[in-house]
């Protein structure tokens, strides 16, 4: 295991915002401590993947309604970063002008955080990817944000539709990432093997920040 691996074993809420002369910054001596954001639509599992991820069951509060969250949270993990869960996109039955207000938020923290080193894009592996989900692959690009694909929910799957599904997010991606290596994780809250690959994936990506 890597020197530099973090086990998200201490999560303390720091505060949920929506403008941006709120959001917190934490310091390490003159720098900021990294940020990791976990964004996907608004019932795609980005709530219980937070609580798997650290272990603490209601760190997150996860709704039986999609797209209730509308608060950037933030949390401080091991003492060594960030972790900033953002509210969900796409929700069809949530009124045009919540979903243009999500925009808005979205768009306050992710367009000017430059401590924002990786960003988790969590899919429903019942799905393909949405319009959403390309045009924040397009934004993460654009501003050379490292990015890791958490393919959800595959508890809800037998054996083979994991592998047809993998297959197919895989190659819709390809088309939306040409010529880039994707790292993904077909994840299941329901198998804590996911987490420690989790952990151990997120761990090496920041370390080459």
């Amino acid at each position: 295991m890597q020197a530099n691996f973090i086990n998200f074993s201490q999560a303390e809420f720091i505060k949920s915002s929506v403008k941006k002369q709120d959001f917190p910054v934490l310091y390490l001596g003159k720098h900021p401590y990294p940020e990791i954001a976990i964004i996907g639509r608004s019932n795609a599992g980005k709530s219980s993947l937070i609580n798997h991820l650290t272990q603490k069951k209601n760190l997150v509060y996860v709704s039986s309604t999609p797209g209730k969250t509308q608060l950037i949270n933030f949390f401080f993990i091991d003492n060594r970063l960030l972790l900033v869960d953002l509210p969900g996109y796409g929700f069809a039955k949530v009124d045009r002008e919540l979903r243009k207000s999500w925009g808005e938020i979205l768009a306050n923290y992710l367009e000017d955080r430059p401590q924002l080193k990786l960003l988790i894009l969590v899919l429903d592996s019942r799905r393909d990817p949405s319009d959403e989900d390309a045009a924040m692959i397009a934004w993460a690009q654009s501003q050379q944000k490292k990015l890791l694909f958490i393919f959800s929910k595959t508890d809800k799957l037998n054996t083979s539709e994991k592998k047809q599904s993998e297959i197919r997010i895989l190659q819709a991606l390809s088309q939306l990432c040409p010529g880039q290596s994707i790292s993904y994780i077909p994840y299941s809250i329901k198998d804590n093997p996911c987490r420690l690959t989790l952990q151990n994936k997120i761990s090496s990506l920041l370390s080459t920040s």
